[in-house]
């Protein structure tokens, strides 16, 4: 099994910056899709970036795209969210996410819908927490 842990979130004011960082234990992921998930409250969970193992290929939703870059590092088995020019409607928790497959592209990935959560995506983790506020 595979273990996630988010961590980098926390209070930041419009226009500001952070790094989410998630670090995966239990296997090498260097051959899967990694990448991102927000829920914010009252609202689905949604995929946010996502990134592919070798070819570079990148995907982020329209909503953090030109202001979000999401990067990975294989020799520590971890993904990373660059946040900037952040807005009150970033706010959510934010969770990492690792496509169980290594065939699996970064639209399939990031638009995974919920009810298969389980068959294609590894476990949640607990996910951390950003909060954009003046």
């Amino acid at each position: 099994q595979v273990q996630l842990a988010e961590s980098g979130g926390g209070l930041v004011q419009p226009g500001g910056s952070l790094r989410l960082s998630c670090v995966a234990s239990g296997r090498t992921l260097d051959n899967n899709v990694l990448g991102w998930f927000r829920q914010a409250p009252g609202k689905e969970r949604e995929g946010v970036s996502c990134i592919s193992s070798s070819e570079g290929k990148t995907y982020y939703s329209d909503s953090v795209k030109g202001r979000f870059t999401v990067s990975r590092d294989n020799a520590k088995n971890t993904v990373y969210l660059q946040m900037n020019s952040l807005t009150p409607e970033d706010t959510a928790v934010y969770y990492c996410t690792a496509a169980r497959r290594e065939t699996t592209t970064v639209q399939a990935v990031c638009n995974m819908p919920p009810q298969l959560y389980k068959k294609y995506l590894e476990d949640w983790g607990q996910g951390t927490p950003v909060t954009v506020s003046s």
